[in-house]
C-alpha cells in the first residue's frame, strides 16, 4: 500500500468532512450566537465537561479568545463553569439546561438534513457507511 497515497486520500476526505459539515451547519442561524460561539457550543455539547485549553486547542482559538466567547456564552446562561474543590483556579465547563435545550434543537436540526443526505441510500450503503464510520473511529480517531 502507497501509505503518501493513502495519506492524500485521508487529507480529501477531511477537507470534503469540513465542507459537508460547513453546508450543514451555515443554515442554522441562533440569536446572539457568533460563528465562533456555536463552535464552541458544538465542541462542548460532544465532549463535556472540557476545559478552556481544550476549547482552544480543538478549534485554533487563542487562550484569550476563548475566555472572552466562553465568558460571554456563560453570561448567556448556555453553558457553565464547574470549579475543581481540590484547586479553585481549575475548572471544567459544561452545558446549563438552556444550552443542552439550545444544542438539542439545533442537533434536531442537523439530524433532518443528515436524514436528506442518505435518504436515497440502500440499506446495504446504510451499512457500509455505519462500519466505514466505525472502523475510522476506532482505528484512526481513537488511538
Amino acid at each position: 500500500m502507497d501509505k503518501g497515497e493513502l495519506f492524500q486520500q485521508f487529507v480529501r476526505f477531511t477537507t470534503t468532512v469540513h465542507q459537508v459539515t460547513n453546508d450543514m451547519t451555515k443554515e442554522i442561524k441562533i440569536k446572539n450566537i457568533t460563528t465562533v460561539q456555536y463552535k464552541i457550543l458544538e465542541f462542548i455539547t460532544v465532549s463535556q465537561p472540557v476545559t478552556l485549553s481544550e476549547i482552544s486547542e480543538c478549534l485554533h482559538l487563542s487562550l484569550p479568545n476563548s475566555s472572552r466567547e466562553l465568558k460571554k456564552l456563560i453570561q448567556s446562561q448556555l453553558c457553565e463553569k464547574i470549579i475543581d474543590p481540590n484547586d479553585r483556579r481549575k475548572f471544567d465547563i459544561r452545558l446549563t439546561e438552556k444550552g443542552t435545550s439550545l444544542m438539542n434543537n439545533v442537533f434536531q436540526q442537523l439530524e433532518l438534513k443528515f436524514q436528506e443526505r442518505i435518504n436515497n441510500l440502500t440499506e446495504a450503503e446504510l451499512k457500509e457507511i455505519q462500519e466505514a464510520i466505525k472502523i475510522l473511529q476506532t482505528k484512526f480517531y481513537d488511538w
